[in-house]
């Protein structure tokens, strides 16, 4: 089953490195999704991807995971809207969504956080969204509510744990191990990570 990495004009490429190295390293091939099969994007590092798949091609019963990242566009109008469409077709199909960063703000315009335990930024740059879902704010690095995780921009390792926990790339220990040593650059969880 493949990973599906949402990527768009601006998109925030430090965001979701952690996560899809760290799921293609252990067997969760990860694909581009993009606006347009043949159009180019550019994030805001400046790197120009070709998305592998259309938006509109993409179906949750063929994938494992939405990773939505941060972008400026996010808050710059609607131009994103579909892609916070589609992760109400996932959720709505039992197919996890991972939103980081401004990714979060798209999915409460969208209504996806009103009912669902949730983190981002801070809570008035969501309730700047007029959702519904204040009382499930939780402020801390990262949330996973069923099949939906959330982070702030400032937690991509954290955001990480919360996707390679869900999807089993890593359990229990080794996934602990996996956060101290990117985390907290912990030398003897680099042992127990590998052992």
């Amino acid at each position: 089953m493949t990973v599906h990495l949402a990527v768009y004009d601006t998109f925030a490429d430090w965001e979701t490195g952690h996560a899809t190295a760290w799921l293609a390293r252990t067997g969760h091939p990860v694909r581009t999704v993009g606006p347009a099969a043949d159009k180019p994007v550019t994030s805001i590092g400046g790197l120009r991807v070709l998305p592998e798949l259309a938006l509109e091609e993409l179906r949750p019963e063929d994938s494992e995971l939405l990773v939505l990242p941060g972008a400026d566009l996010w808050d710059a109008g609607d131009d994103l809207a579909p892609f916070a469409r589609k992760a109400r077709e996932f959720l709505d199909a039992g197919v996890p969504v991972a939103a980081i960063c401004g990714a979060t703000a798209g999915l409460a315009r969208e209504g996806l956080l009103d009912d669902r335990k949730h983190t981002s930024a801070v809570s008035f740059y969501l309730a700047a969204t007029g959702y519904a879902g204040g009382g499930n704010y939780v402020d801390t690095d990262a949330v996973t509510d069923g099949d939906l995780i959330t982070a702030g921009p400032t937690e991509p390792v954290a955001f990480a744990r919360e996707v390679l926990g869900r999807l089993g790339a890593f359990e229990g220990s080794r996934l602990d191990a996996w956060y101290r040593l990117f985390h907290d650059s912990d030398p003897a969880a680099y042992e127990e990570l590998n052992s």
